[in-house]
C-alpha cells in the first residue's frame, strides 16, 4: 500500500490474476462459474475429436524444435504425430485414422514450407505475463521468433475455417501475448501471425500502441466484473443473477451444455467429431 493510499484510508485495487482463455469464458458468465467457480468442477461433457487433433500437432510441434538439428526433419514432425495420437472423440477407429493422417500430413507440409530448422526460436511454448494496477496475466505462446527489429507471436491453427487479419487483429490473447513478450523479454514486439495448418496460410497483424490498449482496456473491464460477480455471489446473491447464461450458436460446443437448458434451447446439439474439417467427416 502506498503512502497515498495510507493517507486516504483506501485499499488498493485487488489485482485478478487469470489467462487469456479465463478471460475469454466470462464471454458466457454462466459457463465461467462452471469452470472457475464452482467446486468440485461440474462435469464436463464428452471430449471433442477437433481438441485431439489441435493439441497433437501443437505437441508434435513443439516436439519438433526440441529434436537436435539433423533430427528436424519434415518426416519427423509427422512421425511425431503419428507417435502422440489418442483415439479420443473420434466417431470410430477409421475416421480417426483418417484424422491422424491428415493431421500428420499438415504438420509436414507445415515444416517443409514454414519453418527453418537452422533458425532457432526465441521460445516455445513459452509463458509470458504482463500486468496493470488491475489485472495480472499469463499464458503460453507456441512460439516466439526473432525477425531481427522485433519478436513475433506465433500461433498455431488447425481448426476447419480459414483465418484472415481480422482473426489476428481482433484476438485479445494475441494482443496480450505481446504484452507479456515485451514484458518477459525486453524486446519490442508488435507482429501477432496465425498459422492455419490445414491450408498452410498465414494471417497477420501489426499491433499499434492504441490497438493494443484497446484489448488491454477490454480485458480490465472483463476482470472487473468477473471480481464484481464473485464479490457479489460471495455476499448472497443468487447463483443464476451473478452468473446468468448467455445462449448462442456457441453453445453448441459448450463443454457444460448438459447443464445449462437455455443453452440447449438455444443450439443443436453436435457430435463429438463434428469440429473436424471437411475431408476428414
Amino acid at each position: 500500500m502506498t503512502n497515498e493510499q495510507l493517507i486516504l484510508g483506501k485499499m488498493p485495487a485487488r489485482l485478478f490474476s487469470c489467462t487469456p482463455s479465463r478471460l475469454a469464458a466470462f464471454d458466457c458468465p454462466r459457463r465461467y462459474r462452471f469452470a472457475y467457480v464452482d467446486r468440485p468442477m461440474p462435469p464436463r461433457g464428452a471430449p471433442w475429436a477437433h481438441n485431439t487433433v489441435g493439441a497433437t500437432a501443437h505437441l508434435a510441434l513443439a516436439k519438433w524444435w526440441q529434436l537436435s538439428r539433423r533430427h528436424r526433419t519434415p518426416d519427423n514432425g509427422a512421425l511425431l504425430v503419428e507417435r502422440n495420437w489418442q483415439n479420443v472423440g473420434f466417431r470410430d477407429d477409421e475416421q480417426s485414422a483418417r484424422s491422424r493422417a491428415s493431421t500428420s500430413r499438415w504438420v509436414r507440409d507445415y515444416l517443409t514450407t514454414s519453418a527453418d530448422p537452422d533458425v532457432e526460436p526465441v521460445g516455445v511454448v513459452r509463458t509470458v505475463a504482463t500486468h496493470t494496477e488491475r489485472l495480472a496475466v499469463s499464458g503460453r505462446v507456441d512460439r516466439v521468433d526473432d525477425r531481427g527489429d522485433q519478436l513475433v507471436v506465433v500461433d498455431y491453427k488447425t481448426g476447419r475455417r480459414e483465418l484472415d487479419t481480422d482473426d489476428a487483429r481482433g484476438s485479445q490473447a494475441l494482443a496480450l501475448y505481446v504484452l507479456g513478450v515485451r514484458r518477459t523479454l525486453r524486446r519490442a514486439c508488435r507482429r501477432v501471425e496465425l498459422h492455419h495448418l490445414p491450408t498452410g496460410t498465414v494471417s497477420s497483424f501489426e499491433h499499434t500502441d492504441e490497438s493494443l490498449r484497446r484489448h488491454l482496456d477490454r480485458a480490465e473491464q472483463t476482470a472487473a466484473d468477473i471480481v464484481t460477480a464473485t464479490d457479489t455471489l460471495a455476499a448472497g446473491a443468487d447463483v443464476d443473477d451473478v452468473f446468468p447464461p448467455a445462449p448462442s450458436n456457441a453453445c453448441s460446443w459448450c463443454d457444460f451444455r448438459k447443464l445449462c437448458p437455455e443453452g440447449r434451447a438455444g443450439s443443436p446439439d453436435l457430435d463429438p467429431w463434428a469440429g473436424l474439417a471437411a475431408p476428414q467427416q
